[in-house]
């Protein structure tokens, strides 16, 4: 558990209004008209207002090529994908162009919606920080070459103790959002549950308002919020205009909070994750981003790759479906 005694772990009435004026947390009733409008998916019916993702560590375990990865995607019916940044490097390293790849998910109608690496941004230690910032770089680099304008920024190489200063957090996420904004892509601030740092809803929230940014944006996860022992309802707070991707997953009753980890993902609807309350809220809060489809079950090797993906997909599609239909009329 995080100690949360030190004051840049705890939230004040001042900073609580520092949050609202930012536009990154309001309440639901102040959202202004335009962000209050569904955007319907390129491949799905007009009563969706999220977009749909797939995330390729769903199917890493099925070892496909990355081209493969996107051809997958377009044939199944995602609208994007959310591809990790080893990947793309494999792709590189292959002798692969990414004006031929960029060309290839165009062709597909096929976006990148967010890419996943590792760098080590956030960590005390100088050298190995600057590393991270030149792996980011480096990383977004090849995002922006394939079109993609979002990337994630976790808690890498902060996942073990010691609980890092909040406010010096925010001071480095405000050099990387500055960084990104003249590459023309937004990190997006990552929470990991299991981690001692960046593990819940509020500690995103005091790096996202004390950073200072207007690009400052969030990544937040079904999994990682029950994980790290957020309340759903903390994503009421936030506006979600400062939300673009969402990572969809469920997770079963057991085992417990405590001892869950990734590999006991499953399919959305397929455990007792409060999927409808989440899904109702993003809604009501207007986000209109990606749910992007991110699981690591062992078991899924074992079943074939495109019934994963489409399995996956009409597991989004029908827990939108109940979450919203009603409302939708």
């Amino acid at each position: 558990m995080i100690p949360m005694g030190t004051s840049s772990h705890i939230f004040s009435r001042r900073t609580f209004l520092g949050v609202a004026g930012t536009g990154l947390i309001v309440p639901p009733m102040a959202l202004t008209s335009s962000q209050a409008q569904p955007r319907t998916s390129a491949r799905e019916d007009t009563s969706s207002v999220f977009r749909f993702c797939l995330n390729t560590a769903t199917i890493r375990s099925h070892k496909l090529s990355l081209p493969d990865e996107i051809d997958l995607a377009a044939r199944v019916g995602y609208d994007g994908i959310e591809p990790w940044t080893r990947e793309i490097e494999e792709f590189l390293q292959q002798g692969g162009k990414l004006a031929d790849l960029r060309k290839r998910l165009q062709d597909a109608n096929v976006r990148v919606e967010s890419a996943i690496g590792f760098p080590t941004w956030m960590v005390d230690d100088d050298a190995q920080r600057a590393r991270g910032f030149d792996q980011m770089k480096r990383e977004m680099e090849w995002i922006a070459e394939l079109g993609g304008n979002r990337i994630a920024a976790p808690p890498a190489g902060a996942y073990n103790p010691p609980v890092l200063d909040l406010k010096r957090v925010a001071e480095r996420y405000a050099q990387l959002l500055e960084i990104g904004q003249s590459m023309g892509v937004t990190p997006q601030l990552e929470i990991w549950g299991g981690s001692a740092n960046l593990s819940r809803l509020s500690e995103a929230a005091f790096v996202l308002v004390e950073c200072g940014h207007p690009d400052a944006c969030a990544l937040f996860d079904v999994f990682h919020i029950y994980r790290g022992g957020s309340r759903p309802e903390g994503l009421r707070v936030f506006n979600g205009a400062a939300l673009h991707v969402f990572h969809m997953n469920d997770y079963p009753g057991d085992p417990p909070r405590e001892k869950i980890r990734d590999s006991d993902r499953v399919f959305p609807g397929e455990g007792v994750a409060p999927l409808t309350q989440i899904l109702r809220i993003l809604r009501d809060i207007g986000f209109h981003g990606a749910l992007s489809l991110e699981l690591f079950n062992p078991q899924y090797a074992k079943m074939e790759v495109e019934t994963v993906a489409r399995r996956g997909l009409e597991s989004m599609r029908e827990a939108v479906k109940k979450a919203l239909s009603a409302e939708m009329g």
